[in-house]
């Protein structure tokens, strides 16, 4: 009788160490290590543009474009990102740019949430231009722009992930790579 009494409180004793009370776990994203700004001047003749843009970028020439020798790809190697940089030397032709400009960023209509435009000027260098932020959890491009001096040159600049957007768990990314754009804007000289 006591191996049958032992089992029983052996039973006992562990449904009732049993407590079925459920804690979920916060949800978790992955860590995301952003490296330190440090800045090195793209000055490379003949291109008809210079400015400062991050060190731990890549910058090659647009492979798919050879026919468009000024178009360049800043790719983002830490994020996986590439900002697409186009230019176009103007002929009474600006408004042609714009409109295309303003065409791209209307692309993303269906999945954003908001497209916030702002007006950049740099008189002393002679940079003008407009920056959309394209808002949305699914937009493809977060952030496109035009720069231009409104006589000779065009650059327009699109930035894309190499990956399907989320752009909620990426906004830490999105963020860092504004404001390398911004100081890329800041620095931007026409030759």
């Amino acid at each position: 009788m006591s191996k049958k009494l032992c089992f029983l409180s052996l039973i006992i004793a562990l449904c009732a160490g049993c407590d079925n009370t459920y804690f979920p776990k916060p949800r978790g994203y992955f860590r995301i290590d952003l490296p330190a700004k440090k800045y090195k001047l793209f000055d490379s003749l003949p291109f008809p543009y210079l400015f400062s843009y991050p060190e731990y970028t890549l910058i090659e020439p647009d492979k798919e474009r050879v026919d468009e020798p000024f178009w360049i790809n800043v790719h983002y190697l830490p994020f996986d990102a590439t900002l697409y940089l186009s230019y176009k030397k103007v002929n009474n032709n600006l408004n042609v740019y714009i409109d295309d400009a303003h065409t791209f960023v209307t692309k993303h209509i269906p999945k954003a949430t908001g497209i916030n435009e702002n007006v950049y000027m740099n008189e002393a260098e002679r940079v003008f231009g407009l920056i959309y932020n394209i808002e949305g959890a699914d937009v493809a491009s977060p952030m496109q722009f035009y720069l231009t001096d409104s006589t000779t040159h065009y650059v327009r600049g699109a930035l894309y992930f190499n990956s399907a957007p989320n752009n909620d768990s990426l906004a830490p990314v999105i963020d860092f790579i504004k404001q390398d754009i911004a100081y890329m804007f800041e620095t931007f000289k026409w030759r």
